[in-house]
């Protein structure tokens, strides 16, 4: 290359090191050999030397979620706008957990988005001390001090969509969750039983799906309409996501028999803006919380008080109460 380009073996090291003293007219010579020979320099040996490779993993579950595919098409794409790389890992289980952290280690990755539903906080933590990169948990919360999180304000969110229903003057409510786990880490039961409680009302009922799945979803709502009697159905029911309020929403319609229940869901997926469902629900606003991740887990700049602490509520139909 360097014959070919008419410079030294030196120029030629130059000329593909950043920052390195080298004439425009040198630097152009060896890119235009470089291209010529078809040669391309080995970034990921170049990044390696200097202990970066422009490598960010993310960690993500529940791939059926259209929530999750969100999320990826933001990360990647702000982290590409940024030059960076997303390595996705898979985590269906948090047996594999550790396995697929150390693959991420050997990577020597720049650092760790966590997008899954599953994990533990002491399975993060013990990834930040095993690798020592900086790693975050997006949409999620968590009393752990030593778990950095990027998420907006769960509980008031759904105190508001609570709130929402409570105005309809629905009387017997439901809450519709996805993993059983004992931690609230979503904050969106506690929000919604808060807005109930301020009105004298409670949680009648608790749903649980075992997975963010439209047809577990609307296989129990199903079976509630068809076993309970017409005077003890609940009439209003809060969703942990939009996918579990989707598959209600279709089983009161299927049952049918002049059936009504007032449904939110949460997170704002596509299908929640059609016309088809007009779901009533809250943006979470992924991108707002992706550009504060990345710009924490890169730069090492925070903004504690920007807009993606909030989110947006997204008023449709799916609330409502029928007219007479």
């Amino acid at each position: 290359m360097a014959e070919l380009a008419g410079v030294s073996k030196y120029t030629v090291l130059r000329a593909f090191k950043d920052g390195a003293s080298i004439s425009s007219h040198a630097r152009e010579a060896v890119m235009e050999a470089a291209n010529k020979l078809g040669f391309r320099p080995n970034l990921l040996a170049r990044s390696l030397k200097n202990q970066k490779t422009n490598l960010i993993a993310i960690l993500v579950d529940e791939f059926q979620n259209p929530h999750t595919l969100m999320i990826l098409d933001e990360v990647s794409k702000q982290l590409g706008d940024r030059g960076y790389m997303t390595i996705l890992f898979n985590v269906s289980s948090e047996e594999e957990y550790m396995s697929v952290l150390n693959m991420a280690g050997q990577m020597q990755v720049d650092g760790m988005i966590f997008a899954a539903t599953i994990l533990r906080d002491e399975l993060i933590v013990t990834a930040k001390e095993l690798y020592h990169v900086p790693s975050f948990h997006i949409c999620r919360s968590t009393d752990n001090p030593d778990v950095d999180v990027v998420n907006i304000d769960g509980f008031d969110a759904s105190k508001q969509l609570g709130e929402l229903l409570i105005q309809q003057g629905y009387k017997r409510f439901a809450y519709m969750k996805g993993h059983d786990t004992p931690s609230s880490q979503l904050m969106r039961i506690d929000g919604f039983r808060t807005s109930l409680k301020e009105a004298n009302k409670n949680i009648d009922k608790i749903f649980i799906s075992g997975h963010y799945d439209r047809e577990l979803s609307y296989k129990l709502i199903t079976e509630h309409l068809k076993n309970t009697p017409e005077e003890n159905r609940i009439d209003a029911l809060f969703c942990e996501n939009d996918v579990l309020a989707v598959g209600a929403i279709q089983a009161v319609r299927d049952f049918g028999q002049g059936a009504h229940i007032g449904i939110v869901g949460f997170d704002d997926i596509a299908e929640a803006r059609t016309t088809t469902w007009e779901l009533t629900t809250w943006s979470q606003r992924a991108d707002l919380q992706i550009t504060e991740a990345i710009n924490r887990l890169i730069d090492g700049i925070s903004d504690e008080n920007g807009d993606w602490r909030f989110g947006e509520i997204r008023v449709r139909k799916s609330h409502l109460k029928p007219t007479l």
